[in-house]
């Protein structure tokens, strides 16, 4: 299932979500595509409570769930789309960063709009350890069980993830498309100090807009600054 909100056909906005969240938080963004006048597809991916449910159900953190967005850039190029710009949310954004990395459809993406972004996993892992009372080292127990390909079956997941390959910090030399980050200083999830370290390794590619906020919450703290970046960041980057 995904919505459309037609526009320009040449230049498409997909919106990706998070893993639990729904589709509708996107059209916070979705906003910002319809001012500039492109046309957006808010799509959902398998086992995300809307998508087909595939296996055990469970989440591969992005690892197949890219191919589903991968089937809506299809789309989208099969009906006229020349540029992409990519919204990600949370797991969303790490889904986005495989795809202008890795994927046959990267030279039609333009840019990335990445919210509370999954920069590494494993640092989301441990700090939503220590969220949830634990200590931040117990996060490192649940690597195996995600990253061996035998440990990871036992889970009932279709094999391993591989997480560690999601440290965009670490791999920051490696990145090739603009990339405007909008992170709340006050996330507990996904920290923003992976958001800093790439934007401080990377200033000539990423910019990093800081709101007082939580996880994915920047834009309800600040929604007329959280647009006003998103629109003035897209249109010199289609434009420029």
């Amino acid at each position: 299932p995904a919505w459309r909100i037609n526009g320009d056909t040449s230049i498409w906005a997909i919106h990706v979500h998070g893993l639990g969240s729904p589709r509708a938080g996107m059209l916070r963004g979705v906003q910002v595509a319809t001012q500039l006048g492109l046309t957006s597809l808010v799509v959902s991916y398998r086992n995300d409570g809307e998508g087909p449910t595939v296996g055990s159900g469970r989440s591969t953190l992005g690892a197949t769930e890219t191919e589903d967005v991968e089937a809506a850039i299809s789309y989208a190029v099969r009906r006229g789309a020349e540029r992409i710009v990519l919204f990600g949310w949370s797991m969303g954004a790490a889904i986005a960063l495989q795809i202008a990395h890795r994927s046959d459809y990267a030279p039609l993406v333009a840019g990335l709009v990445l919210d509370s972004p999954v920069l590494n996993w494993v640092e989301v892992i441990k700090a939503n350890c220590q969220r949830a009372g634990f200590p931040r080292s117990a996060g490192l127990l649940a690597v195996p069980w995600l990253t061996s390909a035998r440990l990871s079956r036992l889970t009932g997941l279709p094999g391993r993830i591989p997480i560690r390959e999601s440290d965009w910090v670490a791999r920051a030399i490696e990145l090739s498309v603009p990339t405007l980050i909008l992170h709340g200083a006050n996330d507990d999830s996904v920290p923003i100090k992976t958001s800093s370290a790439l934007a401080k390794k990377r200033p000539d590619l990423v910019q990093l807009e800081t709101f007082d906020a939580g996880h994915t919450m920047a834009w309800n703290s600040d929604p007329q600054r959280w647009r006003s970046s998103a629109n003035t960041w897209i249109i010199k980057r289609l434009t420029g």
